[in-house]
């Protein structure tokens, strides 16, 4: 079968299994498309009573996408539930270098809003969210509050979001991963997020041509951000239309200014450090493409020379994560196959070898923990630095202003989720 029949049996699947269909809705090309076909699929089942949709919006978009979710909220897929989520939420931001976070919505800074506040009724803002709410929780986290808050107040819930395998290996690995335990019935597309809670990722195996095809065949609205996107130039793969402040969104930013001139203004005003973001973005001086250094300096010593560039507080985090990674290079250890050990000696990086085999690893290979007794690598050419750790590799994270060093592959620290820990406790004792 296709990608499209593959999809409506996975659908009839969901909608047998779970009292209702929530669909987590971005406004981007492939939630649009899942939308959707569960619509049309719910339709002719007459089971659209069970479906519903919501949507995080983080204030600073497209004006394309603001249109398109007000057609799709206040015109399309009559008939299901809609929630339009509008909250005050920390969000990552990697344009400032001083404020790894920033707040949309932010009652406080309404004057800087980049946009007004959605006229919809579906719209659920600071002053008539349903659920316990705090502001400046983890957007992720109220992700998962309001699906709790959804399957407590509707019953068991299926969660469709819109992921492809074909987009990047993270996301492969959320499929394909021999370790994954919390799956329903066995399937592979799902994650049980709780009790009679369960995320389920219809399109993993779709592509980016399925996805416009779907668009050509069915005649879907869609994001017409997309169609400026290409009228600039970007191939299919290329576009994009995630948080121009989140990391993932760092090179497309100046397509805003091109594209979105009535909102670019208000951008650079909302957030600092978002026009040196549109001027760099996508270059070595933010640790894309080939990263260069000055010629007098290591990496190791360029490494320190950026972190004196840093105001105080996130210089710190920098400092703390950095020594906890060689920490674990040199006393824990991870686990890599042998043909990366081979290279890793071969480059005069002096391993012990423990012959313990790593429970972690993913892939059916072989993978021995070593770990690094010479220290850390100025410079490796192994290509994936996630494999074999190098200071120019941390060059490359602080440029990327990723200073939990997830970029690399990182887990947080302890300190790090005992503050997220901390925040939310706190939280909660005010409520």
């Amino acid at each position: 079968m296709n990608v499209h029949e593959a999809f409506l049996k996975r659908m009839e699947f969901v909608f047998g299994e779970f009292e209702n269909v929530l669909v987590a809705f971005s406004c981007g090309k492939d939630s649009g498309v899942m939308l959707n076909l569960a619509y049309r699929w719910a339709e002719e089942h007459k089971m659209l009573g069970k479906l519903a949709m919501y949507y995080m919006d983080y204030e600073a978009d497209y004006q394309q996408t603001d249109e398109f979710a007000k057609r799709s909220f206040d015109e399309g897929f009559p008939g299901i539930k809609k929630y339009w989520l509008c909250l005050p939420v920390s969000a990552q931001c990697s344009c400032s270098m001083t404020d790894p976070y920033w707040i949309p919505w932010d009652e406080d800074k309404r004057d800087l809003w980049v946009k007004p506040m959605p006229d919809s009724p579906h719209v659920v803002n600071e002053h008539n969210v349903p659920w316990p709410f705090k502001k400046g929780t983890y957007g992720a986290d109220v992700r998962k509050d309001f699906a709790k808050w959804f399957r407590q107040r509707h019953g068991t819930t299926a969660v469709l979001v819109g992921i492809r395998m074909d987009e990047s290996l993270s996301r492969r690995a959320t499929i394909t991963s021999q370790h994954r335990v919390k799956m329903h019935k066995g399937r592979r597309w799902s994650e049980v997020l709780g009790d009679g809670l369960v995320s389920f990722y219809p399109m993993f195996d779709w592509g980016v041509e399925d996805i416009w095809t779907a668009n050509a065949r069915f005649g879907f609205d869609y994001n017409r951000a997309y169609d400026m996107m290409y009228l600039a130039g970007l191939s299919p793969a290329e576009m994009r239309v995630a948080s121009p402040f989140h990391s993932c969104g760092q090179s497309s930013l100046k397509l805003y200014r091109a594209l979105s001139p009535h909102t670019w203004g208000k951008m650079v005003g909302r957030v600092n450090g978002v026009n040196f973001m549109n001027i760099y973005g996508g270059t070595p001086a933010t640790g894309y493409k080939k990263a260069t250094k000055p010629a007098h300096f290591t990496w190791k010593q360029y490494a320190m020379f950026l972190l004196k560039t840093l105001p105080p507080r996130i210089r710190q985090r920098f400092v703390e994560n950095i020594a906890r990674f060689e920490k674990s290079w040199a006393e824990s250890g991870y686990g890599r196959n042998p043909r990366v050990i081979a290279q890793m000696e071969a480059e005069g990086i002096k391993l012990e070898h423990t012959g313990e085999v790593s429970k972690l690893c993913t892939k059916p290979d072989y993978y021995e923990i070593v770990r690094i007794k010479s220290g850390i690598p100025d410079d490796t050419a192994i290509s994936d630095f996630r494999h074999c750790p190098s200071w120019k590799a941390i060059c490359v994270t602080i440029l990327k202003n990723d200073f939990t060093l997830q970029y690399m592959s990182v887990s947080r620290s302890k300190k790090d989720i005992e503050r997220r820990n901390a925040v939310l406790a706190k939280y909660k004792a005010t409520l």
